[in-house]
């Protein structure tokens, strides 16, 4: 680690949410569009999603009425982050072409991050159940870890539900589709006393097989493939999540929230769910098993969260269990006896249990950000055979984090922000079993040049120690020992201006630019090819340095009754491959994504209590060429545009009721997103599979909810 490296490399965007003092340094895009300019804030989020993110920097403004029922529903507008996979097993976040295993998740602080099967992602919530989700883009700060980013959800609590002096609430609302399934949420939050508050919550979803776009399933070639009728099969499930929090005022500065969430995911789905229904045809039919197996997946979480809130100090403790199990009957392989030796019933668990604290400080012209994180990573795998036999495996690792920042106001204009963060991590695994350690660094300058210009400069070291093997292919079972992996390490740099003010018509007219450029060395790559010295299979190994570079844009313009927002986005990945692995010299990351430009408008029809939303994402097309973990024939990613509509009214005789209508895909786009799988690989016995990840067709969306 070079500390003089950080003060000659190009610097660029702000350390993140937790620094930004200056309100329009802070991004809010609500999920919920308020009744009116003039409604009281109590009611403008009432059940609305808060989404902060820092590659955007607006005053908060609603943007979207959305039914989400994805979490791509709400992320997708925000530019840098896109949300592949249609399955609902398969909720992957993306930052900067980075897939979730490179970022930091949680849930109400608690780490999501569990690397339970390649087929599925590490995200598994429901999008109603939140009130909030803060996206760091990048890593710019030493208070997150994490190679990519940071993506915090908050779920609900009584204490933001109930409004104004009422002690009790509810909220009832039902959902239903054409293209997609239906929905009941019911919830309850009441003040039990004057220091006590609960809400129970409680969402049951059907999802139901959907059609694509055009009502057609299609081959790499544009043709019909046999057998199919537009409808994707292995979708059709249920999906419960249930939320449990207790809230207890210890005083007027002093608060503490228990909570347990029990999310359940179950149904007949397809053995690969982050591929298309061709390629799961094409495997089925060579190998005479069955379409759709029996899979349950299942999150529990508990949560202890404690904040303080005092003149010049604040701080926010959190102490959690989560852990997720993911079981499938793979019975169904005995159908063909070539198979029958594989017929087991599967299951892998993944548990985090850890705690983070965060304390913030003012002194003077100080702002003193620092805390501490640990994190228990711990894994078992099982297969019972029904010939007789059972493989069980496991691994462990700690992350322990120290970090200490401050952000020092020269003058009214300038501040300057450097941080340490110590990282100590300890990993037992068929890989590896050893400890890494490293102190990174970061320094920042922020600039606001006038009451409407800001600009900021950043430069961030990152770390991250090898991962344990993926869960539930069997938790370093099958794994191959690699003494000599390395930690990956490298740093994020970014510069960025914001301009906001009330010109060319508009009460509010905002625009802002970002440019970045991360730097990872020795990136860990898990299916690189071994050496013929080492063996003929792949293992997990650092395969080189890996350069992403982009940009990310918006303008905002609010006028009267109007609100729209434009963003564009475009990042570029580069490997510089160490000579075992020179085949792969060049390699872009797989998720990476087209330049993407989105817009969304806005509209409130106030005699008519009536707001009306649009928005549209265009996608650029990709060229083929040598990435990691993508098609093998032809990797070539379709571009695509999507228009969504939607009109939300609030009766003004009827209080608390609302009804939303929607189209999503207006015009029946077939595609996939390019965070998805996509493209065409051939293998020697199934041949072409054609892994596009079919997003679905036009779905018609209403939803009739009513809060008392």
């Amino acid at each position: 680690m070079n500390f003089n490296r950080l003060l000659i490399v190009p610097i660029g965007l702000s350390v993140g949410a937790l620094n930004t003092s200056n309100a329009k340094a802070q991004t809010v895009l609500n999920s919920e569009a308020s009744l009116s300019r003039n409604t009281p804030a109590e009611q403008v989020l009432v059940w609305g999603t808060q989404v902060r993110a820092s590659s955007i920097e607006l005053d908060e403004e609603a943007i979207t009425i959305k039914q989400a029922d994805h979490i791509s529903d709400l992320l997708r507008t925000i530019p840098g982050v896109d949300v592949g996979g249609a399955h609902s097993l398969n909720q992957r976040i993306t930052i900067r072409s980075m897939d979730d295993k490179d970022l930091r998740i949680s849930i109400d602080g608690a780490n999501q991050n569990s690397y339970m099967y390649h087929h599925m992602g590490n995200l598994h919530i429901n999008a109603d159940i939140l009130s909030s989700v803060d996206v760091e883009v990048g890593t710019n700060s030493v208070v997150n870890g994490g190679l990519g980013g940071a993506v915090r959800f908050e779920t609900k609590s009584a204490k933001q539900l109930l409004e104004f002096d009422n002690a009790f609430g509810g909220r009832v609302q039902l959902t239903t589709s054409d293209n997609s399934g239906a929905s009941v949420a019911l919830t309850g939050y009441g003040q039990l006393s004057d220091s006590l508050d609960l809400v129970v919550y409680h969402n049951s979803v059907d999802r139901d097989n959907y059609d694509v776009g055009g009502g057609e399933i299609l081959d790499f070639s544009g043709n019909v493939i046999p057998g199919t009728d537009g409808q994707v099969r292995g979708l059709e499930g249920q999906l419960d999540d249930t939320l449990l929090k207790l809230g207890f005022d210890i005083s007027a500065s002093q608060r503490i929230e228990l909570g347990y969430e029990s999310y359940t995911d179950q149904g007949d789905y397809s053995y690969r769910p982050d591929m298309g229904l061709a390629t799961d045809l094409a495997i089925t039919n060579s190998l005479g098993v069955p379409l759709l197996w029996d899979t349950e997946l299942s999150r529990d979480t508990l949560t202890m969260n404690y904040d303080v809130d005092l003149d010049s100090h604040s701080i926010k403790l959190a102490v959690f269990n989560s852990e997720s199990e993911l079981k499938r009957d793979e019975t169904g392989w005995a159908q063909n006896a070539a198979f029958s030796s594989s017929a087991a019933l599967v299951s892998g668990r993944a548990e985090n249990v850890g705690a983070n604290l965060l304390v913030e400080s003012e002194l003077e012209s100080h702002l003193l950000t620092y805390g501490a994180e640990i994190i228990d990573y711990d894994t078992s795998y099982a297969a019972a055979y029904q010939a007789g036999g059972v493989d069980v495996a496991g691994e462990g690792a700690k992350n322990i984090a120290l970090f200490l920042q401050d952000r020092i106001s020269l003058s009214n204009r300038f501040a300057l922000i450097p941080g340490i963060r110590y990282n100590s991590y300890d990993i037992d695994s068929a890989v590896i079993n050893r400890s890494f350690s490293d102190t990174t660094l970061a320094l920042a300058g922020e600039f606001q040049a006038s009451d409407n210009v800001i600009f900021k400069l950043s430069a961030t070291e990152l770390f991250k120690g090898p991962e344990i093997g993926e869960v539930f292919t069997g938790a370093g079972l099958f794994d191959a020992e690699n003494a000599g992996i390395e930690a990956e390490s490298g740093v994020n740099s970014e510069f960025s201006i914001a301009f906001q003010d009330s010109m060319f018509g508009a009460d509010s007219f905002g625009v802002g630019v970002t440019v970045f450029d991360t730097q990872l060395d020795n990136y860990i790559y898990d299916y690189a090819t071994q050496p013929p010295s080492i063996g003929e299979g792949t293992w997990k190994d650092n395969i080189g340095d890996m350069t992403i570079q982009g940009l990310e844009a918006y303008v905002s313009y609010e006028v009267n009754n109007l609100s729209m927002l434009l963003t564009f986005s475009d990042a570029k990945s580069e490997l510089s491959a160490f000579t075992p692995y020179a085949d792969l010299e060049n390699a872009r990351l797989d998720r990476t994504q087209g330049d993407t430009v989105s817009l969304n408008l806005d509209y409130r029809l106030e005699a008519f209590n009536l707001e009306l939303h649009w928005d549209a994402l265009a996608v650029g097309s990709v060229a083929s060429g040598v990435d990691l973990d993508g098609a093998t024939s032809d990797n070539a990613k379709d571009g695509f545009t999507v228009h969504n509509i939607s009109a939300r009214w609030r009766p003004e005789n009827f209080d608390g009721f609302e009804l939303t209508v929607g189209v999503d895909n207006l015009f029946d786009e077939f595609y996939a997103s390019q965070s998805s799988r996509t493209g065409l690989s051939f293998h020697p016995r199934f041949g072409e599979l054609y892994l596009l990840d079919y997003e679905p067709g036009r779905n018609l969306k209403a939803t009739l909810a009513y809060r008392f």
